[in-house]
């Protein structure tokens, strides 16, 4: 791919996204532009091309199914569907089209696929790396918001002694998903970033004991 070429895709790629409509907070088209900028990090370490990795990036989430939906699980498999669609109507190189489909299939959490190529894993590690960081957690405090959680549980705010509820409970989510997050990354540069984010978490989950008076 040319930086022409690319150029002309992304411009096709943002358009399309634009006409799908409203998503959530957390997966708004700055999230997409971080996912694709992730994944060019993670890319160039790896030394891949971006032949199958920014089609993949940019149409990860083309298909919006809200968090607290039983179709949940299943929303990676739809976008992945959509976005072959979409890209046969445009004409990309089909010889692209399987490892687009299967990387986009596979990096969702909630779906559970063990991605199977390098691409998958850099997409995987790109997407999870969003939900880490100051980034993370800004986007886990406004989905949180915006579903009606409110922000910790007052009787047991870090999940001691109960199952974490992050339907209920916006810091749930860290001890829910957030913090397992790193052991989860597919790439050694991925590795790196996720644990740095990670501990950044924690800073905070840390400072917000102190200023809620809990102990462990």
């Amino acid at each position: 791919m040319t930086p022409a070429q690319e150029s002309e895709w992304i411009t096709t790629f943002r358009a399309f996204l634009k006409s799908q409509g409203e998503s959530d907070p957390a997966h708004d088209p700055q999230h997409i532009e971080r996912v694709v900028l992730n994944t060019r990090h993670l890319a160039a370490v790896e030394g891949l091309s971006l032949d199958v990795l920014l089609p993949a990036a940019y149409l990860h989430d083309c298909v919006h199914v809200p968090k607290n939906s039983p179709q949940r699980s299943q929303a990676s498999r739809l976008a992945a569907d959509r976005a072959i669609d979409f890209l046969c109507e445009k004409n990309y190189p089909a010889e692209h089209l399987d490892a687009i489909h299967h990387a986009i299939e596979a990096h969702s959490f909630s779906a559970n696929i063990t991605p199977r190529t390098i691409q998958a894993k850099v997409l995987q590690d790109a997407d999870r790396i969003e939900a880490l960081g100051a980034i993370g957690l800004s986007r886990c405090l406004m989905l949180g918001g915006h579903m009606g959680s409110q922000l910790y549980n007052p009787i047991d705010p870090f999940c001691e002694n109960r199952t974490p509820d992050d339907a209920s409970f916006c810091v749930d989510h860290f001890f829910a998903k957030l913090l397992g997050l790193k052991d989860t990354m597919q790439t050694e540069a991925g590795k790196a970033l996720a644990a740095e984010r990670s501990r950044f978490l924690q800073q905070f989950l840390d400072q917000l004991k102190q200023e809620t008076h809990s102990r462990t």
